[in-house]
């Protein structure tokens, strides 16, 4: 059996106060203890909010879930939709040009990613792999500036506006 103590710590309860209104934060008086006593704790926050599949998992990548893209020489939109994405893939230069990942809110456009060849190109590869969030009217455009400069890779929606995981 083990021993009981009582923690007198005005910055802990009222740590406790704001995570867990539902037990004191209403201003009701409630004592902190401490025991000597093995208590096994069981996380079942997935389960909770309704996921059995581990993140890292979720983020996996399907037939299904990717779609892919190819631009050179042109300006394309590859996004549209609200979410968080990863963008992932590769920039290669053949000839002297420059290609940028841009975020418009349909307004105005930010270069939030910009590659740029040699002023004396040689082939060159450079990956790429990132995450965006998109609000409602918003899209990811990217923009090569010549034939031989190719922005080639996926993206893959890996959760809501609100921030829910998708299954693959």
């Amino acid at each position: 059996m083990g021993s009981e103590y009582f923690i007198n710590s005005q910055e802990l309860e009222n740590k406790v106060r704001n995570l867990l209104p539902s037990q004191g934060g209403a201003g009701a008086g409630f004592d902190l203890s401490a025991s000597t006593q093995i208590v096994p704790i069981i996380d079942l926050t997935e389960s909770a909010e309704g996921s059995n599949v581990r993140a890292d998992l979720q983020t996996a990548l399907s037939f299904s879930t990717v779609t892919a893209f190819e631009v050179a020489n042109t300006t394309t939109t590859i996004i549209n939709t609200t979410g968080y994405f990863r963008i992932f893939g590769n920039v290669y230069f053949t000839v002297t040009g420059n290609l940028n990942f841009i975020l418009s809110d349909g307004v105005s456009d930010k270069i939030i990613r910009g590659y740029g060849s040699p002023s004396s190109p040689t082939t060159s590869n450079n990956a790429f792999d990132f995450i965006v969030f998109l609000d409602a009217g918003d899209s990811v455009k990217i923009t090569s500036t010549a034939g031989g400069v190719v922005g080639k890779g996926s993206s893959r929606q890996i959760a809501d506006i609100t921030g829910n995981l998708k299954n693959p």
